[in-house]
């Protein structure tokens, strides 16, 4: 028996796949994976910008106006417009992230109709009361502060504006920037991003390809014509060596990372798979063993590759007592170095392959997550095509080719780190 996805015949196979559905509308694609058996619809969206577009001494105002958008709109004001989502059990959220504005719902089918307007009326007509104005600034202020307050917000500061000084990537917000935002710049800010244009959507459900068309027709009608600017390119991590900040605790946090690869990379899953047995998978990486297990150094340790204005990075942190701050350090670095010169065992690529290949089906277990995960595909550049041969590509990894990527990425000498607190030993 055959299978049809994405327009495209496939053969019979063995494994994971998912059905995606192509769905196109006034300009606007949306990937759909159809599941009628539970009367739940989930959708995302995504424009290009959020804190990307954030103007100097402006720091969060992307934030601010995503957090705004549940606030009220139309005739509903703050209260009225969580009522309305409560009385229909409808679960809506907007947030801004480094690169990307995002919207989301959640709703049964027959509340479908509701999400999309209350989801329409905070986008075409938030109201941003006064009031709410203040509420959300003073939250969004005592984060700020309280971020500046502890080991692990001070550290991730001084990563961020070290590894790309002068872009956006490397401006955080500060209670300072959040405080100066006027109400003129929040409704600017919205006016630029939410637009007809530009807009990425996903969705699963319990909904077919004709109704999300007639879906996506309604939800964006009243935004202005046109598309956000788009982002700028990441710049290469800059190789700042190690910034150290002073904050009295009795701990001191690491942030440490270096460049990645481009998701285009055909080494993608290979260096996965290295990173995965170097510095994820908890309590079987290497890094986990090596740091908490045999050495008692910290509670948790790991690293992870991101994907940040189109480009991957590798990030990690680790806490530790003070005093032992040189140690875990070097011993970072040592694994690090173990890795880029001789690779894993045959055994550490076979159990992360296995690990990663069994994954994924549980990524796809509701339609939130779901449409979450689609919506991440269509934003680091994959196709459906791209989602369906994972499993072979996984499956192909041996010790050498995991081991050839492994070298190639990993830089020893160039991992950076930003460490906050009163660290001994570096």
């Amino acid at each position: 028996m055959s299978e049809t996805l994405f327009g495209v015949t496939l053969p019979p196979r063995r494994g994971f796949s998912v059905p995606i559905q192509i769905v196109e509308q006034g300009g606007v694609t949306a990937w759909l994976v159809e599941d009628h058996s539970v009367p739940v619809v989930s959708l995302a969206w995504a424009w290009p910008g959020g804190a990307a577009n954030d103007p100097v001494g402006r720091e969060g105002l992307a934030n601010f106006a995503a957090a705004m958008l549940s606030e009220g709109a139309g005739d509903l004001d703050n209260v009225g417009f969580a009522d309305a989502m409560r009385d229909a059990g409808i679960g809506l959220s907007f947030s801004a992230n480094r690169d990307s504005f995002d919207g989301s719902f959640r709703a049964l089918s027959d509340a479908l109709p509701e999400a999309v307007r209350l989801a329409k009326l905070a986008m075409a007509r938030p109201r941003l009361d006064a009031s709410a104005i203040t509420r959300v600034r003073a939250r969004a202020v005592l984060g700020a502060r309280q971020a500046l307050e502890t080991p692990a917000g001070i550290a991730r500061r001084a990563f961020w504006e070290a590894a790309y000084p002068g872009f956006p990537a490397g401006r955080l917000p500060t209670p300072e920037s959040l405080t100066a935002i006027t109400d003129a710049e929040i409704r600017a800010c919205l006016a630029a991003q939410l637009r007809q244009g530009g807009v990425m959507v996903a969705a699963s459900g319990a909904i077919n390809a004709a109704a999300l068309r007639a879906l996506m027709s309604e939800l964006f009608a009243d935004l202005p014509a046109g598309a956000p600017a788009p982002t700028p390119p990441l710049p290469t991590l800059a190789a700042f060596g190690t910034v150290r900040r002073e904050k009295a605790a009795p701990q001191s946090t690491l942030m440490f990372g270096q460049d990645g690869l481009m998701p285009a990379d055909p080494g993608w899953e290979g260096f996965q798979v290295a990173l995965r047995i170097l510095a994820g998978g908890g309590f079987t990486s290497r890094l986990m063993r090596t740091v908490r297990e045999e050495r008692g150094l910290t509670y948790g340790i790991g690293a992870g590759l991101d994907v940040l204005f189109g480009r991957g990075i590798v990030i990690g942190n680790v806490a530790t007592e003070n005093a032992k701050v040189g140690e875990v350090w070097g011993l970072v670095r040592a694994a690090w170095a173990e890795m880029a010169a001789g690779g894993p065992t045959a055994e550490e690529v076979s159990e992360a392959v296995a690990f990663l290949a069994g994954s994924l089906p549980l990524q796809f277990t509701d339609s939130r997550r779901t449409a979450s995960l689609l919506l991440g595909l269509r934003q680091t550049g994959r196709s459906p095509e791209w989602l369906a041969g994972r499993p072979a590509r996984l499956a192909a990894l041996d010790r050498a080719a995991v081991t050839a990527v492994a070298q190639r990425i990993l830089r020893p000498d160039g991992l950076v780190l930003a460490v906050a607190g009163e660290p001994q030993g570096l």
